[in-house]
């Protein structure tokens, strides 16, 4: 008689081993579809992410357009304006002649509008409660003109820094195109004109001086150069300012035109200081007001 146990032994094995085959290939299935699913809920989540991002960035755009807006109508109401006194036009002014000296001091900054560094700028002076005047380019204005519209709402005044920076001699027709380009669209975008005018690197002798003195503009300098454009050390770029620094004066530094960190770095001690010493801030109309006041009390006393 022949024993046939280990045989359905076997048998049995093999049915377990082919169940448990075919359970684990199932739940494979199972967790395949189920990670095919999340993917496809991710694709799903990351395409309305960056609708929503997309959707967002545009109203943030908007807000900004319409506060901009809002702020040079504001800036328009007011009356925001850099109107000097008349026995200014055509004068050159590197400071205030104070009688009896005060403690004023007007921060001006060239070559802006400039990306970052003007809107820090503005920051720093907004939350020190200063009025500063900003002499600017004309081929920076075209290019960063939301920049200038908030110099204007937030109450700073507008110089002309002609349209190219240029340095060297510049014929009549060309003086003309870069004083009154850059005023007419100083005009176009802010609605306010500008009878300020600052030559670039303080060159007199180059044509622009002459065309903007015979167009009655007040040709501001300084008496106090920060030397900014050239990068110094924290330190030093204040050192610059004070050494210099005195009542009526005007302090040079820069916005635009190159990497101005250094400037952004020194401006909140730089106002501190002037504070410490017993200083207040101006802008350059009304410095020379009070330079203009002043002498006409002078001249009531004889």
């Amino acid at each position: 008689m022949i024993n046939n146990k280990p045989s359905l032994w076997t048998s049995e094995k093999l049915v377990g081993l082919l169940i448990f085959c075919g359970c684990l290939s199932l739940i494979l299935i199972i967790l395949n579809k189920i990670n095919l699913i999340q993917i496809q809920s991710k694709k799903t989540l990351n395409v309305n992410n960056l609708a929503v991002n997309v959707v967002t960035q545009q109203r943030v755009e908007e807000f900004k357009t319409v506060m901009l807006k809002s702020w040079q109508q504001e800036a328009q109401v007011k009356g925001f304006s850099d109107s000097i006194p008349s026995s200014f036009q055509g004068a050159i002014i590197e400071a205030a002649k104070l009688s009896p000296p005060q403690k004023i001091i007007a921060l001006t900054f060239d070559d802006g509008p400039w990306p970052e560094s003007t809107a820090e700028v503005l920051d720093i002076l907004k939350k020190n409660q200063i009025k500063g005047t900003f002499f600017v380019v004309g081929q920076n204005v075209k290019n960063y003109p939301n920049l200038l519209k908030q110099e204007i709402a937030e109450g700073h005044v507008i110089g002309n820094h002609t349209w190219h920076h240029w340095y060297q001699f510049l014929n009549p027709q060309a003086a003309a195109y870069e004083i009154d380009h850059t005023s007419d669209l100083i005009f176009q975008t802010t609605g306010l004109k500008t009878n300020l005018f600052r030559p670039p690197g303080g060159f007199m002798h180059n044509g622009v001086v002459d065309y903007a003195r015979n167009s009655k503009y007040a040709i501001i300098l300084w008496s106090s150069d920060s030397v900014d454009y050239s990068r110094p050390a924290v330190p030093k770029l204040i050192g610059n300012v004070f050494r210099e620094a005195k009542p009526g004066g005007i302090v040079l530094m820069h916005d635009g035109g190159g990497n101005r960190s250094k400037t952004v770095q020194a401006l909140p001690e730089i106002i501190a200081n002037f504070r410490n010493q017993g200083y207040r801030f101006v802008t350059i109309p009304e410095l020379l007001q009070i330079q203009d006041l002043n002498q006409k009390l002078i001249r009531n006393k004889k």
